[in-house]
């Protein structure tokens, strides 16, 4: 049965190569996301001390048509020497990754069809960093595979990993199973004809049709909806389930992207019960926001071996850069007042926010250039009456507020 899976999951995406690009549009725009954002694996997995233009290694394992090899290969050919290893069985769609490297004119990735699980006999590692997006839901065995990638990290590196969430999927798996009821047998170019005819007059209690969260996958056209309603082998994640996956390979979960969405706090209007989902273990405290905004379609987190993670996140300090990521942050200082409360929608779900007083005025001077402690000062030459620990708060407060957004990261290094 592992076999026949097998063979289905590598015939999908050699007719389907997912996701569906077109190496022409590397002239117009540079996809970018998490996980494996420099700036993000630097503040998650580097405590912000890793500098980009000193060598650095990294694998994306089952790169299909290259969106993070891209990402990460143009991102570092920017930074300095770095370089890029791609893995994936399905030659279609290394063959369309290739092609966008080409149209970028990347000379510094490296392509190879490599099993995941074959990798510590490989010769290709060991890695600084590894990325792993929508990958290990597909395997005969997540956990081996996710052991497989451990043993090829260097001593201090750490994984980007992605994964799907078993909440947001709610309703998709029982339209998996009615699929392959209708069209057991059929080609695979059939069963796309099929799921296009069902999807047009699903009933209105339908728990897919119900569930606001998946369309995405359906804008990708017909590699998009393979890969959603047609995948031989597809199994989604709890939060619990994740830290699990992780010890399984003595890992360690440093954090969840954004962290907000994995903060219950928000989600929680009784103080008492905010108070004591606050005073509950970083573990438990993600399982619980889950739990509560139920969501989660995808589990985006970063891993490290367990004796770094205490230490890889990147933390305050009057040395840190904050690095503004998707984010103007002279615009938002003029729209803010003090006090105001920051409302963010996720995934349907809206963040209400409390902003720090002087959070504009620490956000008109993020530059990607200024370091924390210069940012206080400038605190107090307009506030005379601030003291210098007062200041550097409100600095440390504004900041871990887009942080945890993923709007800001801190770093040792100017952007």
């Amino acid at each position: 049965m592992t076999g026949d899976a097998d063979q289905a999951v590598h015939d999908q995406y050699a007719a389907y190569p997912y996701p569906a690009r077109d190496p022409k549009d590397e002239a117009k725009r540079l996809i970018v996301g998490s996980p494996s954002h420099l700036k993000e694996v630097n503040h998650h997995l580097f405590a912000g001390a890793r500098d980009f233009a000193r060598p650095f290694r990294a694998l994306v394992a089952g790169g299909g048509t290259g969106d993070a090899a891209i990402m990460l290969a143009q991102q570092l050919a920017d930074a300095g020497p770095g370089q890029v290893v791609y893995i994936d069985l399905s030659a279609a769609s290394a063959a369309i990754a290739r092609a966008r490297a080409q149209a970028r004119g990347l000379a510094n990735i490296s392509f190879h069809q490599v099993p995941i699980e074959d990798l510590p006999g490989s010769g290709l590692g060991p890695f600084d960093y590894i990325d792993c997006c929508g990958v290990l839901h597909h395997l005969a065995d997540p956990a081996a595979g996710l052991r497989a990638l451990a043993a090829g990290l260097a001593p201090d590196g750490g994984l980007g990993v992605m994964v799907y969430g078993e909440y947001g999927r709610a309703g998709l798996y029982p339209l998996q199973k009615a699929l392959r009821r209708l069209t057991a047998g059929d080609s695979l170019a059939d069963q796309v004809a099929a799921a296009k005819r069902l999807l047009k007059a699903l009933p209105p209690t339908n728990g897919f049709r119900r569930n606001p969260f998946l369309g995405d996958h359906l804008d990708g056209g017909d590699a998009g909806l393979v890969d959603l309603l047609l995948h031989p082998r597809d199994r989604a994640y709890t939060v619990p389930q994740v830290f699990d996956l992780a010890a399984a390979a003595d890992l360690a979960v440093t954090a969840f992207i954004e962290p907000v969405r994995y903060d219950p706090a928000p989600l929680i209007a009784d103080a008492r019960l905010r108070a004591r989902a606050a005073a509950l273990p970083f573990a438990e405290r993600a399982a619980l926001a889950e739990a509560l905004a139920g969501n989660h379609r995808k589990h985006v987190f970063y891993l490290t071996r367990p004796d770094r993670a205490a230490t890889a996140t990147a933390g305050p300090g009057p040395d840190m850069i904050p690095l503004p990521h998707e984010l103007d942050p002279a615009a938002l200082a003029k729209s803010l007042t003090p006090g105001q409360a920051l409302t963010v929608t996720l995934d349907g779900l809206p963040h209400r926010l409390e902003t720090p007083r002087l959070a504009a005025a620490v956000l008109a001077r993020v530059d990607g250039r200024t370091p924390m402690g210069a940012i206080a000062e400038a605190l107090q030459g307009l506030r005379p009456d601030l003291s210098a620990d007062g200041a550097l708060d409100q600095v440390t407060a504004t900041c871990r507020l887009f942080t945890d957004l993923g709007k800001l990261f801190l770093s040792r290094f100017p952007a």
